[in-house]
């Protein structure tokens, strides 16, 4: 008879989830359906890395048959990055200089 070692089923589902997903940026959020319960409201909008989002269902959940689903976003970020941010910024301030520069050959 051989005995396992203990090994946390947790980091074993994560590190497949990571060979099966590589863009580690991969994220989901819980989107409730019809007579969702309060635990799947509380998560509406939010993104979770897909290797720490919630089981569904969800722990808290009291609904007698729980319908919510996850939406898959190639990143967890809503919004732009600051790069694209800060390059629109630039772009929209108008160059002030009035004179090529104080040298003679400028």
């Amino acid at each position: 008879m051989l005995i396992e070692p203990n090994v946390d089923e947790e980091l074993v589902a994560t590190a497949k989830l990571r060979r099966l997903n590589p863009n580690c940026w991969h994220a989901v959020e819980v989107v409730p359906r019809a007579h969702a319960c309060a635990a799947a409201l509380a998560c509406k909008g939010k993104r979770f890395l897909s290797t720490e989002a919630p089981w569904l269902p969800l722990g808290d959940c009291d609904s007698a048959q729980c319908r919510c689903k996850y939406r898959h976003y190639a990143d967890r970020r809503a919004d732009l990055r600051r790069q694209e941010e800060k390059a629109a910024a630039a772009a929209e301030k108008p160059n002030r200089r009035s004179s090529r520069g104080r040298r003679a050959t400028d």
